[in-house]
């Protein structure tokens, strides 16, 4: 029973370990696009966090950097480019359709396309080889009348 109640105790104390920062922005619309950008771009070490999840040492840098170009008056776009050329473009949660992630986005639709294909020409392919089912009763009767002839 006590091993419950400490599982149970620490298990409401995780909370506790979660990222708590607190910037002081100039203009209170430059804290909403913080809390976007920090949404939308990923931790490059942490595989499927966000810089806003992740307790890792590189995301603390990437919030500190993105509250420093926010404050010097950089768009949304240049720090998320800045972001894609330091860090490429697994930083982004929501990757362009723009250059070389243009056929991860065609791919799957690539592959649907041969596959429907292929199956179309193995069906077509298949029930053109499929004979038609012989008549053995008219070829008996056709063997009787040659026998007597």
């Amino acid at each position: 029973m006590r091993f419950c109640a400490s599982l149970f105790l620490w298990w409401l104390t995780l909370p506790v370990g979660a990222v708590i920062e607190t910037y002081e922005f100039s203009r209170p619309e430059l804290e909403v696009r913080y809390h976007q950008l920090v949404e939308e771009l990923r931790c490059p070490k942490c595989q499927n966090q966000t810089i806003a999840d992740s307790n890792a040492p590189i995301s603390e840098d990437l919030r500190r950097r993105l509250y420093e170009e926010l404050e010097a008056g950089r768009s949304d776009d240049e720090i998320v480019q800045g972001m894609v050329k330091r860090y490429g473009e697994f930083v982004r949660y929501n990757p362009s359709t723009e250059g070389a992630t243009r056929w991860l986005w065609l791919a799957p639709w690539l592959f649907l396309g041969l596959g429907t294909l292929a199956m179309i020409g193995v069906t077509v392919r298949r029930n053109r080889s499929v004979e038609t089912p012989r008549d053995y009763a008219s070829d008996i009767a056709e063997l009787l009348e040659e026998t007597k002839e």
